[in-house]
């Protein structure tokens, strides 16, 4: 994909050029990842948004909807200077879509002192949900350390010799394995961090068998965990120890590239397929009618993340140059999201259930995930307590 701006006029919109938007109209930059090993995931994201949108009618809250979509290669140069032309070339009212914590923290600070809305689709950083927390910054999807304690706390009930840890060397990363360990009560036999993108594991897999483990958990997002999976299958190791991540390395695309070696696999997740609620199964269908596969909680994420937009634009009437009045809409939450209950903490985080998940084949022969258990109900991160914004 080119570096510059694909201006995504969606056909489902009907739009012209932005000459002729006015006040009835909401501009939305969409800032992803849409190449490279980890561009699965900011594909998915933009398709969740794009079908939330068809099914808003082609407006969000109503008004013309005109989405910028551009791809920032996971690298932070090129999101800085795709985020300096969307707020000043193209003056979008709202920013979303970024999947990785390495493009989103350097690039936020202009996004915020610009008085522009960011809605994450995906990383929660620490950074933003405590003393930094920021009357513009909302997460639809998790703080990152969440899903993590959740498997911490499932790995420690499943009684293990000791879990072998490893994640890339970047905040995501860090953060996932804090969180991991800020629940799980057990040995750790060794931890590991590889530099973000790695996809050839031989030498931490050697580690591994070393550690005399009998379990790991990883956060390997995209490609890597791909690659992880499968060496790890190859190497024979993956007979010896138990596999457990977060929903990240659980997922559709994950499955997809590896197929019936994870069958059996654990992982935790906000969200899954099976979840039984009117929305969700709206979601479930219309996503696979429009795109021929079953989406990932990236694309559940971003779906979420539209809709949050039109709720809070139609509870604003559309005057989203009120931006006290559109925070405190957004703030409030008001729609019905995939995964059930959904509410914002008051550092603008999200409190809700997170679902331990297995892969298994279902009755189509689909190799896919079903929910097994509620870890946390109504759970938030632990840095709220640290935010003083009301």
């Amino acid at each position: 994909m080119k570096r510059g701006i694909l201006v995504a006029a969606l056909s489902a919109l009907a739009l012209s050029t932005s000459a002729a938007y006015g006040a009835d109209s909401v501009k939305v930059g969409f800032l992803s990842t849409l190449s490279g090993p980890g561009g699965a995931l900011g594909i998915d994201i933009r398709d969740g948004f794009e079908l939330a949108v068809k099914h808003a009618g082609g407006k969000l809250g109503g008004l013309n909807t005109e989405v910028v979509v551009v791809d920032d290669q996971q690298k932070a140069d090129v999101g800085r200077q795709a985020v300096d032309r969307l707020l000043k070339k193209d003056h979008v009212d709202v920013m979303t879509g970024m999947v990785f914590s390495n493009v989103l923290l350097p690039v936020m600070p202009s996004i915020l002192a610009n008085d522009t809305v960011y809605i994450s689709t995906n990383t929660g950083p620490k950074e933003y949900a405590g003393e930094k927390c920021d009357k513009n910054f909302f997460v639809v999807s998790w703080q990152n350390e969440d899903i993590p304690a959740a498997m911490g706390k499932y790995v420690t009930e499943q009684k293990h010799k000791g879990v072998f840890l490893i994640a890339p060397n970047y905040p995501g990363g860090r953060e996932s394995i804090e969180g991991f360990k800020h629940l799980y009560k057990g040995k750790i036999a060794d931890e590991v961090y590889v530099k973000l993108g790695q996809l050839d594991y031989s030498a931490e897999i050697a580690q591994a068998r070393a550690s005399k483990a009998d379990s790991v958990f990883f956060f390997l997002p995209g490609g890597m965990g791909i690659s992880f999976i499968k060496q790890l299958v190859a190497s024979g190791l993956s007979k010896d120890m138990a596999m457990y991540t977060p929903g990240f390395s659980g997922d559709q695309d994950t499955i997809k590239a590896v197929g019936e070696p994870m069958l059996g696999m654990y992982n935790a997740a906000q969200w899954s397929p099976d979840l039984d609620n009117a929305q969700n199964k709206q979601f479930m269908e219309d996503f696979q009618k429009t795109y021929n596969r079953i989406p990932t909680m990236y694309a559940a994420q971003g779906y979420d993340s539209a809709m949050l937009l039109d709720g809070a634009i139609r509870k604003v009437n559309g005057k989203i140059e009120d931006k006290d009045a559109f925070r405190a809409a957004l703030a409030s939450a008001p729609f019905k999201a995939v995964q059930g209950n959904f509410k914002f903490n008051n550092n603008h985080y999200p409190i809700q259930n997170y679902y331990m998940r297995l892969i298994y084949k279902n009755d189509k022969g689909q190799i896919t995930n079903k929910t097994v258990g509620t870890v946390f109900t109504d759970y938030h991160d632990r840095y709220a307590t640290e935010c003083k914004m009301k």
